[in-house]
């Protein structure tokens, strides 16, 4: 059974930095697409990066130049690095893979206040 396990969702100052990690377990082979999404409260689910295994990354324009989504094939992991939060960035933040089907995490909650 696959399972995706976020880590690294926690409070934080605004200006501040964090690193988010999801690793995927119970699947032998490389997934084609992991990245990240999040949902703030009262608004729907949005994409905030992925990146494809052949090297195409998206990004959500509002975290361009502060978000970098990477990957560590070997150990089938995606992460987050969180530069300049705002507090608009609070939201839980859920882990996304897919390999023909998509599989999310149970998401970790970032919350960016002072």
């Amino acid at each position: 059974q696959v399972q995706l396990v976020e880590s690294g969702g926690t409070l934080v100052q605004p200006g501040g930095s964090l690193r988010l990690s999801c690793a995927a377990s119970g699947i032998a082979v490389r997934f084609n697409t992991m990245g990240w999404y999040r949902q703030a409260p009262g608004k729907e689910r949005e994409l905030v990066a992925t990146r494809q295994s052949g090297g195409i990354i998206n990004y959500l324009d509002s975290v361009k130049g502060r978000f970098t989504v990477s990957r560590d094939f070997a150990k089938n992991t995606v992460y987050l690095q969180m530069n300049s939060l705002k507090p608009e960035d609070t939201a839980v933040y859920y882990c996304y893979a897919a390999y023909g089907i998509g599989y999310w995490g149970k998401g970790t909650l970032v919350t960016v206040s002072s």
